[in-house]
Protein backbone atom coordinates (compact mmCIF):
# COMPACT_ATOMS: atom_id res chain seq x y z
CA UNK A 1 0.00 0.00 0.00
CA UNK A 2 1.46 3.15 -1.09
CA UNK A 3 1.94 6.24 1.25
CA UNK A 4 0.92 8.57 -1.48
CA UNK A 5 -2.77 6.45 -1.01
CA UNK A 6 -2.56 6.52 2.30
CA UNK A 7 -2.03 10.26 2.37
CA UNK A 8 -4.96 10.70 -0.37
CA UNK A 9 -7.33 8.95 1.53
CA UNK A 10 -6.12 10.89 4.75
CA UNK A 11 -7.21 14.03 2.99
CA UNK A 12 -10.94 12.34 2.38
CA UNK A 13 -11.05 11.28 5.80
CA UNK A 14 -10.52 15.04 7.03
CA UNK A 15 -12.74 16.56 4.00
CA UNK A 16 -16.23 16.73 6.73
CA UNK A 17 -17.59 15.80 3.34
CA UNK A 18 -19.97 12.94 4.39
CA UNK A 19 -19.81 11.21 0.53
CA UNK A 20 -16.12 10.63 1.35
CA UNK A 21 -15.25 10.86 4.68
CA UNK A 22 -16.69 7.92 6.47
CA UNK A 23 -15.73 5.48 4.08
CA UNK A 24 -12.32 6.95 4.29
CA UNK A 25 -12.40 6.68 7.66
CA UNK A 26 -12.94 2.60 7.51
CA UNK A 27 -10.12 1.84 5.09
CA UNK A 28 -8.01 3.81 7.16
CA UNK A 29 -9.00 1.81 9.93
CA UNK A 30 -9.07 -1.32 7.99
CA UNK A 31 -5.71 -0.78 6.03
CA UNK A 32 -3.89 -2.87 8.31
CA UNK A 33 -6.74 -6.07 8.28
CA UNK A 34 -6.70 -7.55 5.32
CA UNK A 35 -9.80 -9.20 6.05
CA UNK A 36 -11.36 -5.81 6.56
CA UNK A 37 -9.76 -4.33 3.94
CA UNK A 38 -11.87 -6.00 0.51
CA UNK A 39 -14.81 -4.40 2.15
CA UNK A 40 -13.70 -1.15 3.10
CA UNK A 41 -12.07 -0.52 -0.58
CA UNK A 42 -14.93 -1.10 -2.54
CA UNK A 43 -16.94 1.12 -0.51
CA UNK A 44 -13.99 3.54 -0.95
CA UNK A 45 -13.79 3.07 -4.38
CA UNK A 46 -17.94 3.26 -4.71
CA UNK A 47 -17.54 6.70 -2.46
CA UNK A 48 -14.82 7.91 -4.82
CA UNK A 49 -16.70 7.49 -7.85
CA UNK A 50 -19.70 9.24 -6.71
CA UNK A 51 -17.59 12.35 -5.19
CA UNK A 52 -16.10 12.07 -8.30
CA UNK A 53 -19.57 12.86 -10.31
CA UNK A 54 -20.50 14.96 -7.73
CA UNK A 55 -17.38 17.10 -7.37
CA UNK A 56 -14.79 15.92 -10.07
CA UNK A 57 -14.64 19.62 -11.98
CA UNK A 58 -15.63 21.92 -9.64
CA UNK A 59 -11.70 23.24 -9.70
CA UNK A 60 -10.96 22.48 -6.18
CA UNK A 61 -8.11 20.85 -4.64
CA UNK A 62 -9.59 17.81 -4.48
CA UNK A 63 -10.92 17.37 -8.08
CA UNK A 64 -7.12 15.37 -9.01
CA UNK A 65 -7.30 13.13 -5.93
CA UNK A 66 -10.84 11.62 -7.05
CA UNK A 67 -9.08 10.04 -10.45
CA UNK A 68 -5.66 9.92 -8.72
CA UNK A 69 -6.72 7.87 -5.71
CA UNK A 70 -9.36 5.79 -7.93
CA UNK A 71 -6.29 4.68 -10.20
CA UNK A 72 -3.89 3.66 -7.04
CA UNK A 73 -6.90 2.21 -5.45
CA UNK A 74 -7.98 -0.47 -8.55
CA UNK A 75 -4.39 -1.00 -9.21
CA UNK A 76 -3.38 -2.38 -5.03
Amino acid sequence: MSQELVAIVTKFAESGWDVIDAPAKNWLSAKDDAAKLKAATTELIAAVKTADVECGSCGCDMDPLYKQALALLQAA
